[in-house]
Parts: C-alpha cells; sequence; structure tokens
C-alpha cells in the first residue's frame, strides 16, 4: 500500500523490497548504502522509499540483477578468490585497513564474522596490485604484529556517516556520535544526564542481527562500541562539538523530551523534524583509513 509523504506516493520498506525483488537483508543493506534513496516518514525512525525512486530503478538496465550485484556481499574466502589471493593475506589486508566491512554477524560462539561489498574487493584489487603480489609494507608488518585491526572501527565509520546523512536535527547528529562511545566516555563528555537521556532515545539502530547466545550478545555489543584510545577521542571531541551546536540550535530540546516522557500519552508532540541534512559532516567522513602501497613509510597517526 503506497501512502502520501510530503505530498509524494511512498512505499512501506516491505513493499519497496518486494518492487525490486530483493532480499530483506538486500533490500537493508541497499538503503544504509544509498542504492535505495529512503525519506522520513511519520514516527522517528520510520522511513519509506518514493515512489519514484522504485520506478527509477525498475527501469534500469538489467534490473534487477544489476541492483542485486551492486548489494552483493562475500566473506573472507570468496573475497580472497575474486582477488586471488590467499585468506591469510585478506585478512591481514582487511585488519590493516586497506578494506571495510559493509556488514556482520556474530555466530552462536561470538566470532564476528565481517562480510564485504563484492564490488569495492574488486576494485580495490584492480587499483592497488602492488598489495596482491610480494611482501608486505613494512609499516603494515609493523601495524599488524601490535595486534591492531581496523574492521571493527571501519564499520563503525561507514555506518556512522550513513546514520548522520539521515539524521534530521542537530541533536539526532550528536545521537550518532554517542552511540558508539562506551557509557563511562559518554558520561565524561554530557554530564547533564537530561542530556544524556534524549541521546539514548534518539539512537538509530545500527544494525539488525540475530543474536542468539551471550557470546554473541557480547560480540555485537563490542562491534557497536569504539575502543582504541584514538578512536575514542576521535568520538568525543567531535561530540562535543556537536553537542555546542545542538545546543545552540534547541537549547530547551532535552528539558522538552523530559517534561514529555511524563506527561500522559499523547499529551505533547515531538518537536518539528523539518531539516534534513543530505551532505556528510567533517565527522561523517571520519578518518582516512591507512592508505598502504608500497611505498607506505609510517603508520596511521594517533590523534
Amino acid at each position: 500500500m503506497t501512502v502520501m509523504c510530503d505530498g509524494r506516493q511512498a512505499l512501506t520498506m516491505g513493499q519497496a523490497a518486494r518492487e525490486l525483488e530483493l532480499r530483506t537483508g538486500e533490500f537493508e543493506l541497499a538503503t544504509q548504502l544509498g542504492e535505495v534513496r529512503t525519506i522520513p516518514a511519520g514516527p522517528p525512525g520510520r522511513r519509506r522509499v518514493p515512489a519514484e525512486e522504485i520506478d527509477r530503478l525498475r527501469a534500469e538496465p538489467g534490473f534487477p540483477d544489476a541492483l542485486r550485484e551492486r548489494v552483493r556481499t562475500v566473506g573472507t574466502t570468496e573475497a580472497a578468490e575474486l582477488m586471488g589471493i590467499g585468506p591469510g593475506r585478506f585478512l591481514r589486508l582487511t585488519r590493516a585497513g586497506c578494506l571495510g566491512p559493509v556488514r556482520f554477524y556474530p555466530n552462536r560462539y561470538g566470532a564476528v564474522v565481517w562480510l564485504y561489498l563484492a564490488t569495492e574487493i574488486t576494485g580495490f584489487a584492480d587499483r592497488e596490485p602492488g598489495l596482491m603480489r610480494g611482501s608486505i609494507p613494512a609499516a603494515m608488518r609493523v601495524m599488524l604484529a601490535g595486534g591492531q585491526d581496523w574492521r571493527g572501527r571501519q564499520w563503525r565509520g561507514r555506518r556512522v556517516a550513513q546514520l548522520m546523512g539521515q539524521a534530521e536535527d542537530r541533536w539526532e547528529s550528536a545521537a550518532v556520535i554517542a552511540a558508539v562511545l562506551p557509557p563511562e566516555e559518554l558520561a565524561s563528555v554530557v554530564d547533564d544526564p537530561r542530556e544524556r537521556s534524549l541521546l539514548r532515545e534518539l539512537r538509530p539502530p545500527f544494525a539488525s542481527v540475530i543474536t542468539a547466545t551471550a557470546a554473541a550478545r557480547e560480540s555485537f555489543d563490542r562491534v557497536l562500541t569504539a575502543e582504541e584510545f584514538d578512536e575514542v577521542m576521535w568520538y568525543r571531541v567531535n561530540l562535543s562539538r556537536a553537542l555546542a551546536t545542538a545546543r545552540r540550535d534547541a537549547p530547551a530540546r532535552p528539558r522538552e523530551a523530559t517534561s514529555a516522557r511524563r506527561r500522559p500519552p499523547g499529551f505533547a508532540n515531538r518537536p518539528s523534524r523539518t531539516r534534513t541534512y543530505g551532505s556528510v559532516t567533517e565527522l561523517s567522513r571520519g578518518r582516512k583509513s591507512p592508505s598502504w602501497t608500497t611505498e607506505t613509510s609510517s603508520l596511521p597517526s594517533r590523534s
């Protein structure tokens, strides 16, 4: 069933997935990557797909196979085969930040399984043939010997960028950043309990993952949380900046949100959500991953 959003016909996510002949996981990733454009609709967090977007995609040459190929994901073994290298070398490249995963899931034992875009895998192999064969750059070897693993932070950085692109006001932007900070770090940056409560309320869904065991749930939470010192500091600094802007633009919102929760249901409306941030902020572009080439001579800075 189509509904009207901002004067345009729009489809529910489930209906849009059927129209585009995508499985649930494929469709979810397509919306995250911007392959399928969505618009806010109704309650906070609800989004729909404009009818004209469905028409545009269905009219593309090669539909639906071409769209499916753009969101096709592969695990370590298949990715290594696509690049013509062994799984061990592929693992080292991903741990060093050469390639960032787009999805993940923890298995029942708590091991995290990372998934990569097939198009990004083949594109990297074409751009960096020097890393497919021969000795790994010395700086990369030092980094890996020290236990560095950029897969989690690469996924978090990508997801933060995606969600900030959908944020509709400054408090929602701040909530995206706050979501990846450990609780003690968040409390250190945001000392007002009303603001912390609002940020928790506005936290968007980062991933749809089934966690059937305690080990899987622990791994899931670990992936969603920044751990390394430099990454934590990066998000702390940018959360402080985002909060300064939010407090300036809507200083009363934390108090209004607290009051609304104390009133009977339906008493107060959610504050207006009129502005859509179409561009990605400095934070969501994030720290670039290491640029590993045969000339690499230094490790990524820890700022």
